[in-house]
């Protein structure tokens, strides 16, 4: 049991750890072949199509074929979307091939390893469970852009070797060592559309859905012009954008595990508000940045904000879904991945018309999206019985 709930939390790490990876270097990449840099967007946003589009599908041939199984197919996809970026790297097509691999089997590894979870957990452990997995994930997207930076300076396809062979190791590993669990449940599907999707929209909880919406797409934002934006700046290395990637990661884990949960019931709505604020506060700081420090302390300003609008407004969705708690999270996963698709290619589009707007914008959205926790908190349609935030 311990070695099965290690390897897969080796699992979720990678997954995590291989999509924060190539956020220091893919600019890097577009920039030294000439591609417009457009394509950073493009490349990003390509990926999180693959992957939410195909979830449905994962989720059911988890079920069919076996979640050990499926976890080593995801795998081998997986480490091969790596090896073709670190190959054939001068060419676009294959680069866009590559990360629809890599969305496609990240895809199947979540769902297999999540209905992998389910079944040998019961009741009593299952959050402890998933617990260890969102650690894990936390900690690939920590260490995930600080390897692939330093990595990067040896070469840009360094990187993307490397973790194609450690998805290899894993993959053996994982062959050796998992033994298919008793089958307890439904994998988790990640409808494109959840059931009961419509009966929630009726209430104030499709103002959080909104919410989730913009927090993510700021966050995708950030993440995919935010080393173009620093390489006319500062001259930004990929080692150097890692770097402050590790340590503004390092405070995105001290808000989602040691504030949030200080936060009292009720008062949710205040505090996703001075999130906001913060969140604005960090984006708005961007367009000053004259040294590496300088923008080491934007970014962990803008995650302090962000981390604490997610992760509270997760659990604030979750209170007020009515006991819905599945519907609830398949469409604060929706719309996650909707912020995910749409933010890279809008921020990297607005960065190549005009590279100071892009945090001008981004700053004022989120101070709008204040107005959504406004409109939330004064609607009286609310399945939750306790008292109002």
């Amino acid at each position: 049991m311990k070695k099965s709930l290690f390897l897969l939390m080796s699992v979720q790490f990678f997954v995590y750890f291989g999509f924060g990876l190539i956020i220091p270097v893919l600019p890097e990449v577009v920039v030294n072949q000439g591609f417009a840099k457009m394509h950073v967007g493009g490349l990003l946003t390509i990926y999180s199509l693959a992957s939410f589009f195909t979830a449905p599908l994962w989720g059911m041939l988890s079920d069919k074929m076996g979640r050990k199984k499926l976890i080593l197919i995801g795998l081998l996809g997986f480490s091969t979307s790596f090896i073709l970026i670190s190959l054939f790297m001068k060419s676009l097509t294959m680069l866009y091939i590559s990360r629809i691999i890599g969305g496609l089997f990240s895809g199947a590894l979540y769902t297999a390893v999540t209905g992998f979870i389910g079944d040998m957990s019961t009741e009593e452990n299952r959050n402890k469970y998933m617990g260890f997995m969102g650690m894990s994930i936390g900690l690939g997207f920590i260490f995930g852009p600080a390897l692939g930076g330093l990595l990067g300076q040896i070469s840009l396809s360094t990187p993307f070797t490397v973790s194609s062979i450690l998805l290899i190791l894993l993959l053996i590993y994982a062959s050796i060592v998992l033994r298919e669990p008793v089958r307890q449940g439904e994998a988790t599907k990640r409808a494109i559309i959840p059931k009961g999707t419509s009966m929630l929209f009726q209430y104030r909880v499709r103002y959080l859905f909104i919410f989730s919406f913009i927090v993510t797409f700021l966050l995708a934002g950030v993440e995919s012009t935010l080393q173009l934006f620093q390489m006319d700046k500062i001259q930004i290395t990929p080692a150097q954008l890692g770097s402050l990637f590790l340590f503004s990661g390092f405070v995105d884990f001290l808000i989602q595990g040691g504030l949030v949960r200080h936060i009292k019931d009720g008062t949710e709505t205040k505090w996703l508000m001075g999130a906001q604020v913060v969140t604005a506060i960090g984006l708005l700081l961007f367009p000053f940045t004259k040294s590496l420090a300088f923008a080491g302390f934007a970014l962990c300003v803008f995650t302090a904000g962000n981390a604490l609008a997610r992760t509270l407004n997760t659990s604030l969705s979750s209170k007020e879904s009515g006991g819905k708690y599945g519907t609830a999270a398949g469409l604060s996963y929706s719309m996650d991945n909707m912020g995910r698709i749409i933010g890279p290619l809008f921020f990297t589009w607005v960065l190549t018309k005009e590279a100071n707007f892009v945090y001008d914008i981004a700053g004022v959205l989120a101070l709008a999206s204040i107005l959504v926790l406004l409109v939330y908190r004064s609607s009286k349609k609310t399945l939750r019985e306790q008292k109002q935030s």
